[in-house]
């Protein structure tokens, strides 16, 4: 027993040390993710997408000298250090990785873009690259690029267990010291640092240049990204929501749809006995999940069955267990 033992655990440890590597790879991936989609199509344009990197494009508009990234630092250290003290939070290796290592690469990929020291501070997208990436012309396209590609950034971060802190921990704070709910609480940051982008950048408050009158448009933009951002690392998370959820009455004995349920579609459903509230009559009720696709071929199943059945088709937001997802464990992330 002792040897099967020991000849288990050596088959295990390459798959450990496997998961291990490819873990933190996905941390790191995602970090260049999102940094990418910072430098190449967010900053250029002062696009504010809310939260602390939101913050920093707006500072840099005030500081030009020190870069969004440096302001990163200065936001997500103080912020992590807080949800030491206030929150008690271990944090653990790699959400620490995460908020350090993300600034980083967005100050290494800024300075090897931009050729000059002054289109560095001015984040010139005209220079961005030789000005072969300049979409000033195109700002809803830049918009929505760069924020779906924050989103798969930050879902791949979030996936491999860990977070770029940042306004979450701003989230968590407001919730347990002022009762407010963790998504408004994200809301009202994100809404603090938009409004704040707006006077700064919208109407030029604290710059010496003179502000395009378009310049208070750029707040919507910031409002769209928001939004993308969101859908998108929920869907990185968790994949499209496109499960169907069945109840099906009858009161015959469904044996043709019982069959087509366990070899056809290669799934398995509940048969839950009831009776009819006014008639008293005994009925099957069929609870079964599946796909989207596979909806259509179950309906037509059932009419087959029954014609006079009593269907339900609702959505499914989440399925966990055989066949499907597995339910997620303490402590882990989730994205709504």
């Amino acid at each position: 027993m002792e040897n099967i033992s020991l000849l288990a655990k050596r088959l295990c440890a390459p798959a450990t040390r496997l998961d291990w590597w490819l873990s933190w790879s996905g941390i790191v991936l995602g970090c260049t993710i999102l940094a990418a989609g910072f430098v190449f199509f967010i900053n250029p344009y002062n696009i504010v997408p809310g939260g602390v990197y939101g913050a920093s494009i707006v500072l840099h508009n005030l500081f030009p000298s020190i870069q969004v990234g440096t302001f990163g630092y200065m936001f997500d250290i103080p912020l992590l250090i807080l949800s030491v003290i206030l929150l008690g939070a271990k944090l653990g290796a790699r959400t620490l990785v995460a908020a350090l290592l993300t600034p980083f690469i967005m100050n290494v990929l800024s300075s090897l873009v931009y050729p000059t020291r002054e289109a560095l501070e001015q984040l010139d997208p005209a220079q961005l690259l030789g000005g072969c990436m300049d979409m000033t012309n195109h700002l809803m396209l830049t918009c929505i690029m760069g924020a779906v590609i924050i989103g798969v950034g930050s879902g791949i971060v979030v996936r491999n267990q860990a977070t770029t802190g940042g306004s979450d921990i701003i989230g968590m704070i407001m919730q347990k010291y002022f009762h407010i709910r963790f998504s408004n609480a994200i809301l009202m940051v994100d809404a603090f640092v938009v409004c704040f982008g707006l006077v700064v950048i919208g109407f030029g408050v604290g710059s010496e240049d003179e502000v395009s009158h378009s310049s208070w448009h750029l707040s919507f933009y910031s409002l769209i990204s928001i939004f993308v951002i969101s859908r998108t690392i929920a869907y990185v998370i968790s994949g499209s929501k496109e499960d169907k959820l069945l109840f099906v009455i009858s009161d015959k004995n469904m044996t043709a749809l019982h069959q087509f349920i366990l070899q056809d579609l290669d799934r398995t459903a509940t048969c839950i006995k009831s009776s009819g509230l006014y008639s008293g009559q005994e009925k099957e009720m069929l609870f079964l999940v599946v796909s989207r696709k596979e909806v259509t071929g179950v309906k037509q199943k059932i009419k087959e069955a029954d014609p006079r059945a009593f269907v339900v088709v609702t959505d499914a937001y989440d399925t966990f267990g055989e066949g499907w997802k597995q339910l997620p464990s303490a402590g882990e992330l989730q994205p709504e």
